[in-house]
């Protein structure tokens, strides 16, 4: 005759009112911040349809951030180093651009090679919005909520351009 054996649960059992509570307890508290990216259109009509606009960039150098028009150029350059970023200048130009461009709502950030993470987080949450002070009160007003990311163009120095082209010439 054979025995039947009882299955010992009691350790599995303590794992799980352990385990369970411990679960839902981190889950409530951990969230992730998804950062919404618009990419830059492909559709021939789409770039026919557009009316002569403004094509703002931002390219995001090691020791400036030089905004421009994708067709006119350089509109701004403000120097920065890694200690002082000129925030207050960098907030002054883009609210005077959306002054006079209140219809755009598209930016593209072009960086270079080094730029680091942080900075670029600190660029986008810079250009998305702006907080302007009031006799009585801070604003918060909407720049450029439509980010594009790319690479910034080479970049040469006018020393590098004087030696490439000594270089060519020999």
């Amino acid at each position: 005759m054979e025995k039947t054996v009882d299955l010992n649960i009691t350790a599995f059992m303590n794992l799980m009112v352990i385990l369970v509570p411990f679960l839902l307890i981190t889950a409530v508290f951990s969230r992730l911040t998804i950062l919404e990216l618009n990419l830059p259109a492909l559709d021939v009509k789409a770039k026919q349809d557009q009316q002569v606009k403004l094509q703002l960039e931002m390219v995001v150098r090691d020791g400036a951030f030089d905004i421009q028009d994708a067709r006119l150029g350089l509109i701004k350059q403000i120097k920065r180093n890694k200690e002082d970023f000129n925030w207050k200048a960098f907030t002054a130009v883009m609210v005077e651009i959306k002054r006079r461009f209140p219809e755009e709502q598209n930016i593209k950030l072009l960086l270079e090679k080094n730029v680091e993470y942080k900075t670029l987080i600190q660029v986008m949450d810079h250009v998305r919005s702006a907080d302007i002070v009031q006799i009585d009160a801070v604003e918060t007003i909407e720049l450029f909520p439509n980010i594009s990311i790319g690479d910034a163009p080479g970049f040469y120095s006018v020393q590098e351009l004087k030696q490439e082209s000594e270089g060519k010439g020999n």
